[in-house]
């Protein structure tokens, strides 16, 4: 009995033990599954840095379609002639008052390269700037595997849930140090995208996925090759580019600036949640970009008389501009020039005008823009379209008519303070003044222009070449006052 007892005292301490030891198993157990559970719950709650995303993500994965591709358009509907004609310089008559040249100098900012530091993984030039970035790991972790559309949301969700904050901060507070314009931060965003990335389609994906975090209205779609093409859009016309229609803008395949087209691209409709702002190719003010000083000398004939005009220019802000893609003749216009350039410029035109008749000083300067350059075509110069802004043409040998007109209303507007308009033609450009000369002439807006041609050789402010005096022209460009 007693052995019973004790068997079954010994069973039952036996099996309280095994009752202890599996209810604190099956605690622990519990425990350890609601700290998982915890745990997944706030990894889900954590995966996405920007509430945006996971609802952006799921939209990737709907269903996309086909857009057509709209071949870019040219600047010009005729060719522009290789040869322009001349006319005899006749003497006009002097009126105006008196001018003296008032030349206005700017400070410009100090640019101060700072130490590389040592920690960041991407480093390289841009424009003479030695840049530095820190990539995040989860960024450089996604890839455009499979390379269908499931590919392209599956980049996107891994560089979202990456930690890339402090990578967008820094891409910004380089951009606002450099005073890069919209056109300054697509190359930027690319430039270190192709850093990143060895293949084209994943530094597609990064610029997009970036352009999407900096608020551009940017998307990417898929090529019948199964490539990824980056699409941005601009209110404004990009020449020589492909584009699409979605929603009503247009979005241009930039990468595919004067090149063969993409053809058809499927894509998705909606917006990144809050970046809806246009690529504006606007460049107001020149970017701080360290200066690799270059002369040159300009020289022509002038009533019998050699003129030379020297100047410094910046080769970094002459780099930056011929990067540009073929954009609306509004950006051409009214684009300043370096200061140091434009001074240098003025002071030596300062001195054969000063003292002169304003009609005398004006014909002087238009003088110079028709005799100090070879007249060339963007066809004949370059193999392309190509309009430049008013420093290029001081800095390229030749230049045709657009690129003349771009540089004698910027020299008009700042040497003499008068309105200035672009005057466009289906294979010419000129320019018009507003002033109280005789000769051929426009009302613009109830205002009276004349005539002022850059690339009619010898003739002065009131002359039309022959065969525009009676054409109408296709648009008149306003500019707008630096």
């Amino acid at each position: 009995m007693q052995r019973n007892r004790d068997g079954e005292v010994n069973l039952y301490m036996r099996f309280g033990r095994f009752s202890s030891l599996l209810l604190f198993t099956v605690l622990t157990l519990h425990a350890g599954s609601f700290e998982d559970f915890k745990k997944s719950q706030n990894e889900s709650f954590q995966k996405y840095k920007d509430e945006r995303d996971e609802a952006f993500d799921n939209y990737l994965k709907e269903q996309w379609k086909a857009y057509k591709e709209y071949s870019g358009q040219t600047l010009y509907e005729k060719t522009k002639p290789n040869i322009l004609p001349k006319t005899t310089y006749v003497q006009p008559p002097s009126v105006g008052p008196k001018v003296i040249i008032d030349i206005k100098t700017e400070q410009k900012p100090l640019i101060i390269q700072k130490p590389v530091p040592l920690q960041k993984d991407i480093s390289f030039l841009f424009y003479g700037t030695k840049l530095n970035f820190q990539t995040p790991y989860g960024l450089k972790q996604a890839r455009f595997y499979p390379n269908t559309q499931e590919g392209i949301a599956s980049f996107f969700d891994k560089a979202a849930s990456s930690e890339y904050q402090a990578f967008i901060a820094d891409i910004q507070a380089t951009s606002t140090q450099l005073n890069l314009n919209d056109w300054g931060v697509y190359l930027l965003v690319n430039q270190l995208s192709a850093k990143i990335f060895e293949d084209a389609d994943d530094a597609n994906l990064f610029s997009w996925f970036v352009f999407n975090k900096l608020g551009y209205a940017v998307k990417v779609g898929l090529s019948d090759d199964n490539h990824v093409v980056l699409l941005t859009y601009s209110k404004k016309m990009i020449y020589s580019t492909p584009s699409y229609t979605l929603d009503n803008k247009k979005f241009y395949a930039l990468s595919y600036y004067n090149k063969r087209g993409v053809g058809n691209v499927y894509t998705y409709n909606q917006d990144y949640p809050g970046s809806v702002r246009p690529l504006d190719l606007a460049l107001l003010t020149l970017p701080n970009f360290p200066v690799v000083k270059k002369s040159k000398t300009l020289q022509f004939n002038y009533q019998g008389k050699a003129i030379k005009i020297a100047f410094d220019y910046n080769l970094n802000i002459i780099d930056f501009m011929a990067s540009y893609p073929q954009a609306d003749y509004d950006t051409y216009f009214d684009a300043p020039m370096e200061n140091e350039t434009y001074v240098q410029v003025a002071t030596a035109l300062k001195k054969y005008i000063d003292g002169k008749r304003a009609s005398d000083a004006m014909n002087f300067v238009l003088s110079f823009v028709q005799h100090a350059f070879v007249y060339e075509t963007d066809q004949q110069q370059f193999g392309r379209e190509k309009s430049m802004f008013a420093e290029e043409t001081l800095y390229y040998p030749g230049s045709d008519c657009e690129d003349r007109a771009t540089l004698y209303a910027y020299l008009m507007e700042k040497l003499f303070h008068v309105n200035v308009v672009g005057v466009k033609y289906a294979d010419h450009m000129t320019t018009a003044i507003q002033v109280p000369m005789l000769g051929d002439a426009f009302y613009i807006e109830h205002q009276r222009y004349v005539i002022a041609d850059p690339t009619y050789i010898n003739a002065t402010i009131g002359q039309s070449m022959p065969q525009y005096r009676s054409v109408i022209p296709e648009r008149f460009i306003i500019v707008q006052a630096n």
